[in-house]
């Protein structure tokens, strides 16, 4: 089995692909912050939960002292669109946008380096440091 086809390397490498769409995204946003009528976009994230499944080993209790695993997480999405739209009907603030963008970096650079540190790991498994 080659390197490119492990799977949790591929969502690594989709995240970081769609890091860099969403860079280009967002610094649109801020190009066009003085458009008239032009509303700030934003990229969907990517969705691995069944290549988790998939991939990941279920949990078993197998002893009834052990705590059951609950599915799901208990934050939720903000699904509430709070655009702040100027006379000019642009809907792009700055201070979000910029927030957006350095978030996005960071989170870009955490995956590059978890990718980076994976890499490395089966390096060094095969033999190759």
């Amino acid at each position: 089995m080659p390197i490119s086809d492990i799977p949790i390397l591929q969502m690594l490498r989709s995240r970081m692909q769609w890091h860099q769409e969403r860079q280009q995204v967002l610094a649109e946003n801020v190009a066009n912050a003085d458009t008239p009528n032009y509303r700030a976009r934003d990229l969907v994230p990517p969705n691995f939960e069944s290549a988790l499944q998939t991939a990941s080993v279920p949990l078993a209790t197998t002893n009834p002292r052990h705590i059951a695993m609950s599915g799901g997480s208990p934050f939720s999405a903000d699904n509430d669109p709070h655009y702040e739209i100027r006379p000019r009907g642009n809907g792009v603030t700055h201070e979000d946008e910029m927030l957006k963008l350095a978030g996005n970096q960071m989170d870009y650079d955490a995956v590059t380096s978890i990718y980076t540190h994976s890499l490395a790991l089966i390096k060094t498994a095969v033999g190759r440091s």
